[in-house]
């Protein structure tokens, strides 16, 4: 049986341009978020994975609604769930803690970059159907 990690993601959207991050030494682009300890609520984690990954503050919004797993990008034989909030951030973010590279990525960027298996599963498409990104993104 596959190994079950719990994680917090924020989905920090700007003039139609979605924060993704790409973790060192992996492919894969993804929501920025990680993983709360244990007893920490979730978006106590939220707001110290930011901090920690990209150096600003986040300003969550709405949880979105819906239910977020799928294969784990970077760790073989476990599965993601998620849970993901609208965001901003207070400050620019620069890449830090494991995090190698941060791109704002417009919908024909999205569609060109390596993506999460839970991107392209589920996340893309509550991000339309919560009105936060164009339908062209799940295309």
């Amino acid at each position: 049986m596959a190994g079950l990690i719990r994680v917090v993601c924020a989905a920090i959207i700007a003039d139609e341009r979605l924060l993704l991050v790409r973790k060192r030494g992996t492919t894969p682009f993804m929501l920025p978020g990680g993983k709360p300890e244990p007893g920490e609520a979730p978006l106590d984690a939220l707001r110290r994975e930011i901090r920690e990954e990209l150096g600003c503050d986040l300003i969550p919004g709405p949880e979105l609604p819906g239910t977020f797993r799928d294969a784990a990008a970077n760790e073989p034989d476990h599965i993601v769930q998620a849970r993901i909030w609208a965001a901003r951030l207070e400050g620019a973010p620069i890449p830090a803690a494991e995090i190698a590279e941060l791109r704002w990525a417009g919908v024909a960027d999205i569609t060109g970059l390596p993506l999460a298996p839970l991107m392209h599963g589920s996340v893309l498409a509550a991000l339309v159907r919560a009105g936060l990104l164009p339908q062209a993104a799940v295309a």
